[in-house]
């Protein structure tokens, strides 16, 4: 199924991401999550592509996995990282034998140790381009795309940012999601600038749950997004306690999460890390 079919029913559409270990204990650890997350009934779930398109063969098997193995809709990430038209062709032909019909196409990070992205010399730079390239494969897949409620972190301004959304909406992306964030304005300023430029796809709230305070700091550092103070404030006292910060930013995400979708939020998608507690708890209480 689409996932746009998912966003125009006119309930919440809620789902999980998760990345491809690169260890066995990986694999155990991520089999064991999804094993206790299924009972939440998530609409769908996605898999990451990992730097550089490093994890690509893996990607396929776990979409695979978790759409005809465990029943629940699957959505895969593709990046245009290190990898020729051709090469992205043959992902998709493998996504499509598999049943997959969902894909969020990216530009991708820069592999681990360099600074700037660098396209393949027969692929591609941009996302849009991506998005393109499927829609005139006439392939048979819902594309999803991101964005930036804080801007992409590379985006000279917010209006140039907002442009390059305006170039993937416009090669045919059915719906977004966005960065993570923390404060619930951004997000509402966001969706209301992008209306005002015409894009009227649905917009998905992107959220993470904070289990661990030091790797938040030095993820939202890479990515440009930004922890409020008052949540700071509220975290540091336990930064050595990783269950209290946990429980914390528990109670916080589902407040976040509740205004999101009373004031319209077509629906939630955790970042989890390939872990259960937070995002089980989270939607638990959405449920209730």
């Amino acid at each position: 199924m689409h996932i746009s079919s998912l966003l125009s029913r006119g309930e919440p559409v809620y789902s999980f991401e998760f990345f491809p270990p690169k260890t066995e204990a990986g694999d155990r650890a991520l089999l064991a999550t999804l094993a206790e997350l299924r009972p939440l009934r998530p609409d769908y779930v996605s898999v990451t592509y990992g730097a550089g398109g490093s994890t690509r063969d893996r990607t396929v098997e776990l979409v695979g996995y978790i759409l005809n193995d465990l029943g629940i809709e699957a959505m895969a990430h593709l990046t245009c990282v290190g990898a020729s038209r051709g090469e992205l062709a043959s992902v998709l032909d493998r996504l499509e034998a598999t049943g997959i019909r969902n894909v969020i196409a990216l530009r991708g990070d820069p592999p681990a140790g360099e600074a700037e992205f660098e396209p393949h010399p027969d692929g591609l730079t941009y996302a849009n381009e991506l998005v393109a390239l499927i829609r005139a494969q006439q392939r048979p897949f819902c594309v999803a795309a991101a964005c930036y409620p804080e801007k992409h972190i590379e985006a000279v301004s917010f209006d140039a940012d907002l442009e390059a959304l305006q170039s993937k909406v416009g090669a045919g992306t059915d719906f977004l999601i966005t960065q993570l964030f923390f404060d619930n304005r951004l997000y509402f300023e966001f969706v209301r600038r992008a209306r005002e430029a015409g894009i009227r796809i649905p917009i998905v709230a992107g959220i993470m749950p904070i289990t661990n305070l030091s790797q938040i700091e030095r993820f939202t550092q890479r990515c440009g997004a930004s922890i409020p103070a008052e949540l700071h404030a509220r975290l540091e006292p336990h930064r050595d306690d990783p269950e209290r910060v946990e429980a914390l930013s528990i109670d916080y995400a589902i407040g976040q999460c509740r205004e999101l979708i009373e004031r319209g939020a077509p629906g939630i998608h955790f970042y989890t890390l390939n872990r259960s507690r937070a995002t089980r708890d989270i939607l638990t209480a959405l449920r209730r």
